[in-house]
């Protein structure tokens, strides 16, 4: 087990199908191991943990997201259309729910050095405040 804290997910039920759907989206990605209970992962390198528990007790909800920096325009694309496919939902702001509820920010990297100019920094918060996806180019345009 890696000494790096990492998140546990709780699905209730499906958990190994979970984890086969976020390692089919994300690059560098693999199940460590799995049992009917709990599903060991990597999305890209980080660790991840699915606990399979059939109570609704605890459902996911935006309190907690997994921020997905990106460098242009196709990765954000890929990341949205992936996460919001077959029963995802689209949120503002470039934040997305997936199929199975778990709550996603799909960012581009260069939206901290858009935040970080004053002069621009508030054209910027008005653009984005309309998009539910972002758009790099309409950023930049700002």
């Amino acid at each position: 087990m890696p000494k790096q804290l990492y998140p546990c997910l709780w699905f209730s039920g499906g958990a190994k199908e979970a984890a086969d759907f976020y390692c089919s989206i994300f690059p560098n990605s693999k199940i460590l191991n799995a049992s009917p209970i709990v599903v060991n992962f990597e999305l890209n390198g980080t660790h991840f943990m699915a606990l399979n528990e059939k109570s609704k007790q605890f459902p996911f909800n935006e309190s907690v997201s997994f921020v997905i920096p990106c460098e242009n325009q196709a990765e954000i694309d890929h990341y949205w259309n992936s996460l919001t496919a077959d029963g995802g939902a689209e949120s503002m702001c470039g934040w997305c729910k997936d199929k199975y509820g778990v709550s996603w920010q799909v960012v581009p990297v260069i939206l901290g050095k858009l935040m970080s100019d004053p002069e621009k920094a508030p054209r910027v918060i008005q653009a984005f405040m309309k998009m539910k996806k972002f758009d790099i180019e309409a950023l930049l345009k700002a």
